[in-house]
């Protein structure tokens, strides 16, 4: 070993190596400490998206404290505003508000109380990492305005004898130069948006003209998201500082939205954890018997929405509670234990129709738990036996559970064929890249029990592999991946893996961590230049700009194309379509209709949207 160091030379550490970066350096050299991921604007959770809301959520603190009902925001390309009618930022400490980390007025004091933005980071962040970023507070015919380029002042302007209302204005185009290209999904934004309006009655807000408004709280969110009919009507309970919607439905998993100080925590937290407690425990003692609190939970739909003083978050992008107490002297678990105690079993009480259907359900998750109970045992005793050897998985050294700076860039592969998932585990990031290999086409389990996900060998081990026979709570992976062949055969099999994770694990699409990787179906070349083309438009493109002569390859298979452009094609340039789930779309009729037991209907409906697909590289040579 000591021979080992003779070659390998440790490098000389002085003091000229010790650096020390300013608040702003720091922001923009790691700004993943500050908001998460950078990401292109393609998912929910990216920069861009977390930045709208750090500006947003102060327009909020100022509604929660009875200041300004209307928030206005506009998205045009790359810049976007926000308008509130609050009492504007005092004007003497407006530049300081918006620049100066960790300056603020929630650190203490009457002013914000119960609010999101508490460490005087979030409009900072979004100040330094924006190319242009503007604020202008107006108060009492009095108005201030400054201008700032990557967290440098520009300009500083005052005006008196103003007519306009009272509140902040703060407009920003997010700095390329740290995030590279992305582009706003007005979609996402939409759903911020209902989210805000949903735990702030009385709040309008109004995105690129169109207002937002909730009349119903929790139970319009529920209702907004149900794409099927519930069981029973939604039980709405609230009250001080809480509220709380919930139901059940006909499918598997546990569906929850929570919230604190209205702020989303998709990850949970001490709150979410209170709440599955103590439902249980409630329903157990209302009807006098000791169900397993799983068959209580099984196919639950619920929102809560909890306030509270000073709330510690997980991370900087607040989405998981970390606070033990909801206030002094009072814990998270007894505040929503008393509440749910005394205001569910009331509930329950004077509505003793929703109370037998609840029972109802209930006890058929129980039926079906025992009946499955014999197999499931054999399933995990022979999943534990290859769990050391499980040759259907290549899987990466870190975790989504892990506490790790790459937790979040997990992610599994799920392929078909020996072919394909060579090429990926050859490619792949040992690190965060784990590959799931299937042999063929998996089973179609539209319309089966859970009982086949044990019979199953393949979905026995996918289940293991992934960690989520109990809950989403151990998920192993932040991204689960199908990765199939751009032809029928692959479509197929997507189909068919959807349909698993719809039927029996459908928060992994609801919590947004199912994805298809989309592959290239052409490579165009010349000597100079390679192009890697997904649509007929990309490859008539890239024909055009390699000449007359360029080498067209058509990719019929992943197990075509080499580790090496894998590579390319799995790392910073992937393509991902997120599978999603709306109100809008009806899950049941589809999978009936495409994955049921309807095949004439279904061959007359192939049949009759037949289309053929020429194939014109040569016409595209023409062009040039």
């Amino acid at each position: 070993m000591a021979e080992l160091n003779m070659t390998n030379p440790v490098a000389e550490y002085g003091k000229e190596a010790i650096v020390t970066l300013s608040p702003r350096e720091h922001i923009r050299l790691r700004p993943g400490m500050y908001i998460g991921k950078l990401g292109d604007g393609t998912q929910a959770d990216d920069g861009i998206y977390v930045l709208l809301k750090e500006v947003v959520d102060n327009s909020i603190d100022e509604f929660i404290m009875g200041a300004g009902k209307r928030i206005e925001i506009t998205v045009e390309g790359d810049k976007v505003s926000v308008r509130d009618y609050g009492r504007g930022i005092p004007l003497e400490a407006l530049a300081d508000a918006v620049s100066k980390m960790n300056t603020g007025g929630k650190y203490g004091g009457d002013a914000f109380k119960k609010t999101v933005g508490l460490n005087g980071v979030g409009v900072k962040a979004v100040n330094m990492l924006s190319a242009h970023f503007l604020a202008r507070s107006v108060r009492n015919g009095e108005a201030r305005t400054v201008t700032f380029s990557q967290g440098l002042e520009l300009t500083d302007r005052s005006e008196s004898g103003v007519e306009e209302q009272n509140g902040t204005y703060v407009e920003f185009v997010v700095d390329r130069e740290v995030f590279g290209d992305y582009a706003y999904n007005i979609e996402y934004v939409e759903q911020m948006v209902k989210n805000y309006t949903y735990l702030n009655l009385g709040l309008s807000v109004v995105l690129n003209g169109k207002p937002y408004i909730s009349k119903n709280g929790l139970l319009d969110l529920v209702n907004d998201n149900m794409s099927s009919e519930p069981l029973y009507a939604p039980m709405h309970i609230s009250g001080e500082d809480i509220e709380i919607v919930i139901t059940h439905g006909n499918g598997y998993g546990e569906a929850y939205y929570s919230f604190v100080n209205g702020q989303y925590t998709p990850q949970g937290g001490t709150h979410q954890a209170a709440f599955r407690e103590a439902v249980a425990k409630t329903i157990k003692e209302f009807y006098r018997k000791d169900y397993d609190p799983s068959d209580i939970r099984t196919s639950i739909i619920a929102a809560i929405s909890v306030r509270v003083d000073d709330p510690i978050f997980e991370s900087q992008t607040k989405t998981k509670l970390g606070s033990k107490d909801k206030e002094e002297g009072v814990t998270m678990r007894q505040f929503v234990g008393d509440f749910l105690s005394t205001n569910l079993d009331n509930y329950l009480h004077k509505h003793p129709e929703t109370a037998q259907i609840l029972q109802k359900k209930i006890v058929e998750n129980e039926k079906e738990r025992k009946a499955i109970s014999g197999v499931q045992k054999k399933a995990r005793e022979a999943a534990k036996k290859v769990s050391l050897n499980n040759k259907k998985l290549r899987d990466c050294k870190i975790h989504y559970t892990d506490k790790s700076d790459l937790a979040e860039q997990t992610m599994i592969f799920i392929t078909e064929g020996n072919s394909a998932s060579g090429s990926i585990t050859s490619s792949r990031d040992p690190r965060t890249q784990a590959v799931f290999s299937l042999r063929g086409k998996p089973l179609n389990c539209y319309g089966l029990t859970k009982r086949v996900v044990y019979e199953n060998e393949e979905f026995n081990l996918l289940q293991a592999a992934l960690n989520i026979e109990e809950d989403m709570d151990n998920l192993r992976y932040n991204k689960v991946i199908i990765a199939t062949d751009a032809d029928v055969d692959g479509m197929h099999i997507r189909l068919l893996l959807t349909s698993f994770f719809l039927q029996f694990f459908p928060d992994v699409i609801r919590l947004g961590h199912l994805y298809i990787l989309q592959t290239p179906l052409f490579r165009v070349r010349n000597k100079k230049e390679t192009h890697y083309c997904y649509s007929d438009d990309e490859r008539v493109e890239a024909v055009k700009k390699c000449g007359a002569q360029a080498e067209i390859t058509r990719f019929k298979g992943l197990g075509e194309i080499s580790a090496a452009e894998f590579k390319e094609f799995i790392g910073e340039g992937m393509r991902l379509d997120k599978v999603r789930l709306t109100k809008d779309d009806p899950i049941h009729d589809l999978l009936d209709f495409y994955m049921g037991k309807n095949t004439p209907d279904r061959k007359d409906f192939i049949v009759g949207n037949l289309r053929v697909e020429e194939d014109i590289i040569e016409d595209l040579k023409s062009v040039n």
